[in-house]
């Protein structure tokens, strides 16, 4: 799913389609991009304190941005997978980790 989501947002790159919501924020460039990314961030985080229903809706907005700024960044969502595949099994403590107030 997620990679025929990824395959239509660089296809609307591409082809652009008039009147599309992913063409809008091509046109719009990196900085309306990354607004979006950090609107849905926000949004997801005041979901999860509310219903469920509001979480799935807004990760699912997060989502789609995301891979919206990975197909503006030429980032293949190929890379993202093997990021994380290079992180499976590794072990991870909270001593590897900055404090939250370190950030």
């Amino acid at each position: 799913m997620l990679n025929d989501l990824y395959d239509e947002i660089k296809l609307r790159k591409e082809q652009p389609k008039e009147g599309s919501y992913t063409n809008y924020l091509f046109e719009k460039g990196l900085d309306k991009i990354l607004k979006k990314v950090g609107e849905e961030t926000t949004e997801v985080v005041i979901a999860a304190k509310n219903d469920e229903r509001e979480l799935i809706s807004e990760v699912a907005d997060l989502t789609y941005h995301l891979l919206v700024l990975l197909a503006e960044k030429n980032i293949p969502l190929s890379a993202i997978q093997t990021e994380l595949q290079n992180r499976e099994g590794k072990l991870s403590t909270t001593r590897d980790r900055k404090e939250i107030s370190d950030l």
